[in-house]
């Protein structure tokens, strides 16, 4: 190993910035959310395939340029007020995406995830946390973001919703389970704000659901209690563990057998 013998300057970067290439053909304008293709590189207002990158710190017009001519220097990590469809009170907390550089909303589908609500300011209106490093999607760790699906109706799951996973935004929707001989593993998570809606999961009339201090029936639905709901309460079943019914493995918030 070689060390040293003389002062070696660094070209350091010290700050929560990055510049970044952008496009041909395109203006990126201060305050987007900007995002990169992912089989260029190179930045651009982001879209729901992007990867976020962070907020443009100032205008950057490349309309004129081909891909690379200039950067846009955005911010990593920090917060920022957005307007976010459907922010209320009770969501501190909830992770935020974009469907694009200057819409923001809790569904995941569609849409690339930027950060998590830190506070609330106004209906609709929210401080985000952003940091394009540490930051996760938390609903990665059940199944791919091109596996998400919103339900607004009742919906009958098959063998193809398999790893998928489901975020119910309407109240008492029902989400029927195939009969447990049909193997598979789904999530389902209920997006609606804090007390307003309702899921029901229901499995085939021959199954029941194992779920923690739940004595299963067969033929009882899996219940997210209204009135204690909150934005992100989820069920994870897996099919084909026990010939008896569902199997729950990871739940959040608070969920009752049918009476």
């Amino acid at each position: 190993m070689t060390t040293l013998a003389a002062d070696t300057p660094r070209n350091l970067e010290i700050g929560e910035h990055n510049d970044v290439p952008v496009i041909a053909s395109d203006i990126i304008y201060e305050g987007s959310a900007v995002g990169v293709v992912t089989g260029s590189g190179h930045a651009r207002p982001l879209t729901s395939v992007d990867q976020f990158v962070g907020f443009a710190q100032f205008k950057v017009d490349n309309s004129s340029g081909a891909a690379a001519d200039k950067n846009v220097r955005v911010w990593r990590r920090g917060s920022v007020q957005l307007s976010v469809t459907g922010a209320v009170i009770t969501d501190v907390g909830q992770p935020v995406y974009a469907t694009d550089d200057n819409a923001f909303t809790f569904i995941p589908t569609g849409a690339v995830f930027i950060g998590f609500v830190k506070r609330f300011v106004s209906a609709g209106v929210a401080i985000v946390s952003f940091d394009v490093d540490n930051y996760e999607d938390p609903y990665k760790a059940f199944g791919s973001p091109l596996e998400y699906e919103t339900k607004s109706a009742n919906y009958t799951i098959d063998i193809q919703d398999t790893g998928k996973v489901l975020f119910v935004d309407t109240d008492a929707k029902t989400i029927t389970l195939p009969a447990v001989a049909t193997a598979g593993a789904y999530t389902i998570v209920n997006i609606g704000a804090f007390g307003a809606v309702a899921v029901n999961v229901s499995p085939d009339a021959a199954d029941l659901i194992h779920a923690p201090d739940i004595a299963g029936t067969d033929n009882k639905d899996h219940i997210n209690t209204k009135a204690t709901a909150q934005r992100g309460d989820l069920v994870r079943l897996v099919g084909g563990l026990v010939a008896t019914g569902w199997v729950v493995t990871h739940q959040r918030g608070t969920w009752a057998q049918e009476a």
